[in-house]
């Protein structure tokens, strides 16, 4: 399944095995417990996520703002030499970005959210304010080619 919403309450994503969930608002606390499968991507304005966030089973992925990716590039030379071995990891990707973009798109579209709007509008703003949530084993698995992840139909 894959849903957009603007907030949750306690144990969002608890025991999730599958999906995408992106949650445009505030989350309660114990999120993604005994989550083994899917991602979500929470925006994070507050940047006090991770406190609200049952760490045991996942890794939070910050989104990267291209300043810090153009500083990394400096740091390692600047050269094209270097271009490839910029450490990035552990961020949220471009195609991770497309990807939540579209989703958002679609939400404005099924349910006319002038809040979701305000995002997209001012998405320079509040595109580094996302962080994905990410199972450490299930990414490890789709990593080795070993885990296929469920589209929704």
């Amino acid at each position: 399944a894959i849903a957009v919403v603007e907030g949750v309450g306690d144990n969002a994503c608890e025991y999730m095995t599958g999906g995408i969930v992106v949650v445009l608002g505030q989350t309660g606390r114990n999120f993604a417990a005994g989550m083994s499968g899917g991602m979500a991507y929470v925006l994070d304005e507050a940047g006090d996520f991770a406190k609200r966030c049952n760490m045991a089973m996942v890794d939070l992925e910050p989104m990267q703002a291209e300043e810090d990716m153009m500083q990394k590039l400096l740091n390692s030379g600047g050269d094209i030499e270097f271009k490839g071995k910029v450490d990035i990891q552990n961020t949220i990707s471009s195609h991770d970005e497309q990807h939540l973009l579209q989703l958002i798109k679609q939400h404005i579209a099924y349910t006319h959210s002038n809040y979701a709007q305000k995002l997209l509008e001012n998405w320079l703003e509040y595109r580094t304010k996302f962080v994905k949530i990410m199972p450490v084993e299930y990414a490890r698995a789709l990593k080795a080619g070993l885990a296929i992840p469920v589209a929704a139909e």
